[in-house]
């Protein structure tokens, strides 16, 4: 985990890339939880024998499953000391450039795009790559924005 001591430190990185997380399996069970929570039953992600007989090596991850992943990853990538609150405030530019089977392993890739000061804080972009295990591209890009307010 990268570690910066103030947003004015973060700052100083822009334009760098921040790191990377571990690897996270996203299995069956975790898709299933998804598609409860959401109501995206679709038999892609949850038929193995029909996503296999459209080709597919069975079940495929929601797209939107892989992006909330970012949440995890930015958690694990990098902090900021003297931030008390991140907020979302939107995203960017989101992509899903390669299908990702269930049972595959994700990690996030960062790198920081921009930081903005507020009166409070700052709003910080930073692009994620959502990269799988034995798939050549990304399987999700996209630009997050966060409002990041200071403990003073």
């Amino acid at each position: 985990m990268k570690v910066f001591r103030s947003l004015a430190e973060l700052a100083a990185a822009e334009g760098q890339d921040l790191g990377h997380s571990d690897w996270l399996t996203v299995g069956q069970d975790r898709v299933q939880w998804f598609a409860d929570a959401t109501g995206d039953d679709h038999w892609i992600h949850l038929d193995p024998d029909r996503a296999r007989a459209a080709g597919y090596p069975g079940t495929l991850v929601h797209g939107f499953l892989t992006l909330a992943l970012i949440a995890d990853f930015m958690q694990a990538i990098y902090r900021v000391d003297d931030v008390e609150l991140v907020l979302n405030y939107g995203l960017d530019r989101v992509r899903f450039p390669a299908p990702v089977p269930t049972g595959s392993r994700l990690r996030g890739k960062a790198a920081l795009v921009a930081v903005s000061p507020t009166d409070a804080g700052a709003k910080v972009t930073v692009r994620y790559e959502i990269e799988a295990d034995g798939i050549a591209k990304p399987v999700c890009v996209a630009d997050h924005h966060t409002m990041q307010f200071t403990t003073a």
